[in-house]
């Protein structure tokens, strides 16, 4: 997956939760940025590039969901 998906992932369960979700450019350097999932956040890099699996879980944890959440 990765991070256009990711993004597209998490807006769709965000509608779905009623959960407020954005993306913030000006907190990161080059194509890094925020994704927000209600008052929690994670760090999305380069949104044309594969994420890993470690990576995937940890941005995942961080903003409280699974893998179950996105049908991943």
């Amino acid at each position: 997956m990765n991070g256009n998906e990711f993004e597209r992932k998490i807006r769709r369960l965000g509608r779905k939760r009623s959960v407020a979700v954005s993306f913030d450019r000006g907190h990161g350097k080059g194509s890094h940025g925020r994704l927000y999932y209600g008052d929690r956040f994670t760090t999305l890099k380069d949104r044309k590039k594969e994420i890993g699996p470690g990576l995937l879980s940890a941005m995942l944890a961080q903003l409280g969901l699974n893998k179950d959440d996105l049908g991943v």
